[in-house]
């Protein structure tokens, strides 16, 4: 009897060259996957072209995508097309979802149902959460009508998986919340980009005619409607000698430009998304970055931008709940957490920064996981060794 590579099967709205971090990381991720062995497919929403590592294949569920101020229902049409294109590939050993669109793993017993009964042989199935839906939606400007209800039932749902994936111990709490049981629930922090890694050339500041002894101050990424923006303008009317420089766009850009008014600060400067290959050069231009949560998203989910930063080496000042897995990340990388709203706090940060005062950044203490061994912890979580399993989880044991 031939003994195949294990396969597995992702599903996620965005896959590069889409805009998303978790996008980028499944990317990753596959890739790595791919490399070690697996039979690596995903499918993502939309119909334009894909950009996927060696070895992994993209399906693409059609439609136009979801961006901007997407509904309810067209949330509910994404996670239609993103199910029913899986339904068409082939029977997978794995099914993993992720959460965009917003519950997305509702579709994970459906197709592992579906493959089971087709195949004939077990799937495993897991959920790796990047955030916590239905509890998000509130946060983020949408009121859910029956919210306990539907709590109820994404914990139902998640119950009936193999494994859950948190990426933070708050979020783990909150899953916990839910019923999902503690043998089936993991914590596996997300790795940074590995395209971000400290850079000194400074092309980025060149290229836009920042002197190399102007103080920057930097958001890059997503501005979401959990990313308060208020302070950020706020400490940049107090402290003109800095320059704060906001790269990115989002559903809260709007309340950017109204916290902005119709006189911004001359030294708050906003630019479009660099490509992938200027991110590390525009993060390493730094001399401080910025990230913002809104407390109430505590442990639903988790800023990338504060991993970013310390991928980059550079502190970070995290306006959010100082109790949250980026809160601790942001101390033990060099930077501070403040109140999320308060602009005064963040302009005396900004200045004492500015003095050469502050934390330093660690010198040889690995603060996030390489990537690599991220991966593979996360790949072994997907494919365990356990006696009586299918023929394809032993070939791990042979090839892995």
């Amino acid at each position: 009897m031939s003994c195949a590579p294990p396969s597995i099967l992702f599903l996620n709205r965005v896959f590069p060259p889409d805009h998303g971090a978790t996008g980028r990381l499944l990317a990753d991720l596959a890739g790595r996957m791919a490399a070690m062995g697996w039979r690596v497919t995903v499918v993502a929403d939309g119909g334009g072209p894909s950009d996927p590592p060696p070895g992994v294949a993209v399906r693409r569920a059609g439609g136009s995508g979801v961006a901007g101020a997407a509904s309810m229902r067209t949330y509910g049409a994404c996670l239609a097309r993103l199910t029913a294109a899986a339904l068409r590939v082939e029977h997978p050993d794995v099914i993993v979802t992720m959460t965009d669109p917003p519950l997305l793993a509702l579709a994970g017993p459906v197709l592992a149902a579906r493959f089971g009964a087709e195949g004939g042989r077990p799937v495993r199935l897991l959920h790796w959460c990047q955030d916590l839906y239905p509890a998000l939606l509130p946060v983020l400007g949408r009121p859910v009508p029956g919210l306990p209800v539907w709590n109820r039932l994404m914990g139902r749902v998640l119950r009936g998986y193999d494994g859950v994936a948190a990426i933070g111990g708050c979020m783990a709490a909150r899953l916990a919340g839910l019923g999902v049981p503690e043998d089936r629930l993991t914590v596996h922090p997300n790795w940074a980009d590995p395209a971000v890694h400290p850079v000194t050339d400074g092309a980025f500041r060149q290229r836009h005619g920042i002197p190399r002894t102007r103080f920057v101050a930097l958001y890059s990424g997503t501005i979401g409607l959990a990313h308060p923006m208020g302070a950020v303008v706020d400490a940049a009317r107090r402290v003109p000698a800095a320059l704060f420089v906001i790269i990115g766009g989002g559903r809260g850009a709007a309340a950017l430009e109204r916290a902005m008014g119709s006189t911004p600060p001359d030294n708050l400067w906003r630019l479009p998304l660099e490509p992938a290959e200027g991110v590390a050069d525009s993060l390493s231009a730094a001399d401080v970055h910025l990230a913002t949560l809104d407390p109430r998203a505590e442990g639903l989910m988790v800023p990338s931008k504060v991993t970013a930063a310390v991928a980059a080496g550079r502190p970070c000042l995290f306006l959010g709940p100082g109790g949250s897995d980026a809160a601790r990340l942001a101390l033990s990388g060099g930077g501070a957490v403040l109140p999320p709203h308060d602009g005064a706090a963040l302009a005396a940060a900004v200045t004492e920064r500015m003095a050469g005062g502050g934390s330093p950044m660690p010198a040889a203490v690995p603060l996030l996981p390489p990537a690599d061994r991220a991966a593979r912890t996360l790949a072994a979580l997907m494919m365990p060794d356990r006696a009586g399993t299918p023929q394809a989880w032993r070939w791990r044991a042979r090839h892995g």
